[in-house]
């Protein structure tokens, strides 16, 4: 393996990347003002994919869809390592106040994504002016990370067999955490995940007249309730999940109980195995609720994130590539995984990889209406980013 990309290499890349910070910072006002959601990101892939070109970067546009890969090609190491950001915003209204606000209604950049766009693009410029790596670095641009499946679009067709790599990173801000802090820990890390929806197929009648109908708002009020003990009879007390429930459906009028009801929610998970279970006992109990009551229930169960496990040996790569920049003072543990869920999962268990923190300073939590990214943190994750190219890919 090369040698850690110390103090001074560490240092003087993120001097480097300092001198066009202004740029990057542009960069990413320019994409918070057009938050594109899901998988449907042309806009923003353009934009990435016209950056890339115009650094002479190899550009693979329509990866999986939206997804944009670029590849870098330098020395004779035949080492390969792949850079991970994702491009997609958020169905939420902005509260920001900022000059750089999302100019799409009800979309916004609320999870720091086009600041993730701007830091790889920011590695990218370094790597490509420097030269400083030995190998073949694949900067990869992923839509559909909130919950579309973007990640497994992308491995279908064919991401690390058009582009292999040795390993896999990605990093994520964390509001909280000071800039130039970063938090990093083996094993997992955060939760899988997947949504549900329930319909309850009842009896509509007139509301003055129930005793006439099989009310499935009355029956999803239940199913709603009864959810909740999945966890504490069907858990280990040890274990941790959630099932939240987020949205219930049913009728439009004050006057008439309807025919249909539908409830949708989020499962998180640490293990396939719970995540399994958590699938089985959604539907049954759901459906012996309602036949309780004598209506009928139909679950769908989306499984969207495998739990993100770090590989260990990548973790100490990436913290070593941390400590050369920022010292070891400043790279510390994430503590308790989350029950968040991120789906750079599904490329780190196709690849070793590992996916770091990276310090947002005192701002809004993500997914919040106020939450923006600090332009501040731009260079400390492209200066991360480019170190991890050069260390991964470095013969020796």
């Amino acid at each position: 393996m090369a040698s850690a990309v110390t103090g001074p290499s560490g240092a003087a890349a993120l001097a480097e990347i300092r001198g066009f910070h202004a740029e990057l910072t542009a960069i990413r006002r320019d994409l918070h003002r057009r938050p594109e959601l899901g998988l449907d990101t042309p806009g923003t892939a353009e934009t990435v994919a016209r950056h890339l070109e115009s650094l002479g970067i190899e550009v693979h546009r329509g990866v999986g869809g939206h997804g944009v890969v670029g590849v870098l090609r330098g020395g004779r190491s035949n080492r390969s390592v792949g850079l991970r950001a994702d491009m997609d915003a958020l169905p939420i209204q902005e509260d920001t106040g900022a000059d750089w606000a999302s100019e799409v209604p009800g979309r916004m950049h609320a999870c720091g994504h086009d600041g993730h766009t701007a830091m790889l693009l920011g590695a990218a410029r370094y790597l490509a002016e420097s030269g400083a790596f030995d190998g073949t670095v694949n900067l990869i641009f992923q839509p559909g990370e909130e919950g579309h499946g973007g990640a497994l679009k992308m491995l279908e067709d064919g991401l690390f067999t058009r582009f292999p790599c040795d390993s896999v990173f990605a990093l994520h801000t964390d509001p909280g955490l000071g800039i130039g802090q970063f938090r990093v820990d083996p094993g997992t890390v955060a939760a899988g995940g997947g949504f549900f929806d329930i319909v309850v197929r009842g009896h509509g009648s007139h509301a003055a007249s129930p005793d006439r109908s099989v009310d499935p708002v009355l029956v999803a009020a239940h199913v709603v309730t009864a959810l909740q003990a999945i966890l504490s009879r069907n858990l280990t007390p040890t274990e941790a999940a959630v099932i939240s429930v987020t949205r219930i459906e049913g009728g439009d009028a004050y006057n008439v109980i309807p025919e249909t009801a539908r409830i949708g929610g989020t499962a998180r998970y640490f293990t396939d195995a719970v995540g399994e279970m958590l699938q089985r006992n959604i539907a049954r109990t759901a459906e012996g609720v309602a036949a309780a009551f004598g209506a009928r229930a139909e679950t769908e169960f989306r499984f969207l994130f495998a739990p993100l496990v770090n590989d260990p040996a990548m973790t100490a790569e990436m913290r070593a590539v941390a400590e050369g920049l920022a010292g070891a003072g400043a790279v510390g543990s994430q503590g308790a995984p989350s029950l968040g869920s991120e789906d750079f999962s599904f490329m780190s268990r196709a690849v070793p990889g590992a996916c770091m923190l990276i310090g947002n300073g005192d701002s809004a939590q993500l997914h919040h209406p106020a939450f923006d990214f600090d332009d501040a943190a731009l260079p400390h994750g492209a200066a991360l980013l480019a170190g991890l190219a050069r260390r991964m890919t470095s013969a020796g």
